[in-house]
This record gives structure tokens, sequence and C-alpha cells, in this order.
């Protein structure tokens, strides 16, 4: 035995002993306080690099990018009605100071709460303690005129809340309904009687395409008044027919617009200067209640109305309108599932 460990020795002691190299990063730095400042360690530029051949893994720099900043609102749902008039006078009050008096202005209305599921149908008369605010769709059985009834308290308290008379009172709002030829396509005319006829403003309550030459000479007759285009009965997303009608020059074009294409009626709207300053619109997607904001100056944001109806959860933002695939795959990079998994205990509740 102990001829074979003098053996032993003799073959390290000729050819030299290594110990095995360290397999995983090799470009290493090492910093130490004062106390060690006299102790350095440097792995060689031969090891570093078959080390670094060996497994490919190369230790982070110093100067590596920082995680992403989440992505924040910085704009919020209203809680209610009173609240929603209270956001849309002080954007349209700023929107005037910043230049811009021909806007446009969407929001949901107020109907009982026993109705607030968006997409079911259902027909009962509010009262003031019981309201919930839905989106003007075809869940309003009363159709336009039951519309027009919810909306026009709405367009005349925003009226009242944009203009002022001297010593702070508000104006007197008039109502014309006379602009509704038919008498039953739910549009009308509000405008302040302030002390200043200067500080008059005009609101076109649900305006159609029909009434353009009326927005057009108002508009003319204007000058810097405020002019307000509020829940305009054409939509904002776009079909075959509203796309066509965007060419006005083509024969296609033409016919499209008379079949009832919106693209030549935004066209003169944007030869007046009108732009969105306020929406506020809500869907249904994946089960569950959707809501898009989006004021003049931020862009769109979505939020998705918790289980109980009480409050907003932020899903993301985009400077366009986001469409109904942009919604869905939002909801879904935030883990948010259909809503029948969540009411049957699938998946976890909002």
């Amino acid at each position: 035995m102990l001829k074979t460990i003098v053996l032993l020795l003799a073959v390290y002691g000729s050819q030299g002993f290594h110990p095995p190299a360290f397999i995983g990063p090799q470009r290493v730095s090492m910093k130490f306080s004062s106390s060690f400042s006299s102790t350095s360690f440097a792995l060689s530029a031969e090891s570093a690099e078959s080390g670094a051949e060996s497994d490919g893994v190369v230790a982070a720099e110093s100067s590596a990018v920082p995680p992403p900043t989440p992505v924040r609102a910085s704009i919020y749902p209203p809680a209610d009605l009173d609240s929603m008039i209270n956001d849309v006078r002080k954007v349209v009050n700023r929107a005037v100071e910043s230049g811009l008096n021909r806007q446009i202005v969407r929001v949901p209305l107020p109907r009982s709460s026993s109705a607030k599921d968006l997409g079911k149908l259902y027909e009962a008369q509010s009262t003031s303690y019981d309201t919930v605010l839905v989106p003007p769709d075809e869940t309003w059985q009363g159709g336009i005129m039951q519309l027009y009834r919810a909306c026009a308290p709405v367009c005349e308290q925003i009226l009242r809340g944009v203009t002022s008379n001297a010593g702070g009172l508000p104006p007197r709002v008039t109502e014309d309904r006379s602009i509704d030829e038919s008498g039953v396509d739910g549009v009308g005319l509000f405008i302040t009687e302030c002390s200043d006829p200067k500080e008059d403003a005009t609101c076109f309550c649900q305006p159609t395409q029909e009434v353009i030459g009326p927005i057009e000479s108002i508009t003319s007759q204007a000058k810097d008044r405020l002019i307000m285009l509020m829940n305009p009965q054409w939509r904002d997303v776009d079909d075959a027919l509203d796309t066509f009608s965007k060419d006005n020059d083509s024969f296609f074009g033409k016919l499209s617009s008379f079949l009832g294409g919106k693209g030549a009626t935004l066209q003169k709207l944007d030869d007046l200067g009108y732009q969105v300053t306020y929406c506020f619109d809500g869907y249904v997607c994946k089960g569950g209640n959707i809501w898009l904001l989006k004021t003049f100056d931020a862009p769109w944001h979505v939020f998705a109305e918790n289980d109980d109806g009480d409050d907003y959860i932020f899903v993301g933002l985009k400077e366009s309108r986001p469409s109904y695939q942009d919604v869905d795959a939002m909801l879904t990079e935030k883990g948010i599932t259909v809503k029948y998994a969540r009411d049957i205990g699938l998946a976890e509740k909002l």
C-alpha cells in the first residue's frame, strides 16, 4: 500500500496537479472593502474565454437596462352622474382655454340601476336615487326618443357649467326642437342666454347627418363661441359604407354617402374644426362591462368594470381608439378571463 501511494505522488509530481475548471460565469469582477484592498482575485483571459465557450453564460453588466416603467392611468372614469357632469365641464372648459371651441362630447346616460347590465333589454322609469350610467345603445327599448329624454337634462347641466352670468349665476338654457323636422329623430338644439352674448354656448343634442346643414350655418355665425355636438347618432367605428364614403369624389364614395355612410359628414366636421374632447363609452367584452375613456389631452384609456359594478380596473391605453380585438388582447394580457368563469368559481373575481 505504501508503495502505491509513493508511486502516485511521483506521477503527479512529474506532470503537475491541476484542479478541475469552474463551470459557470467566468467574466467576474469582485470588489472588497478597504480592509481587504490588498487582496485581489483575477481569472486569466484564457480561462474566461474557455468558460464562455463551454457554457455560453455571461454575467450581467453593471449597465443592464432597467425594467420598463408600468403604464398608469392619467384619467379615471366618473363614479356617478354628478361626477361625470363635473368631469365633462372641466374638460370642456380646459379645451376652450386651449382654443378648442368646436367640440364633440360622448357620454353614457342615466337609467335605472335595475337595467345596469349592458346588453340586457329593460324598460323602466328611473328615479334620481337609483340611476346608473348606461351607453346609448340598443338596450334602450324606448328608442331614440327615450335616449333624448335622458340626454336633454344632461346637456342642460353641462351647458350651465361651461358658461356663466355676472356674479357667477348659471345662465338660462333654451331648447329648440324645430331642428328635428320629423319630431321623432331625437334631435334638439340648446342655447344659453348669458348677460353677455359673447359668453353664449350652443349644443346640438344627438345630431344626425341630416342636420349637418344647420351645424355648418350656426358654426359660421358663432365665431369664437363654444359649440358642442353631444352624442351624435353616427357611430365612432366605421363599417364598409363609412370607409367608402370617405372618398366623396368617386362614384362609390357618393353612393356610400347616399346610403348612409358618414365619411362625407365627418370630413365637413373636420373642416369646421370639430374634434372629440370627451368620450366615455362602453360595451361588453368577455362577458364583462368594458369602458373606454378619452379626453382631448390624453390617449384612450381602457377600464374593466369589476364584478360588483362599483369600481374600475385599469387595463391599458392606446393613442387611437382601440378596437374590440385590441381590448380583448389587453384583457388577456392582464389575466382577466371570461365573466362566466368567474361567476362559477373557475377564475378569481374582479
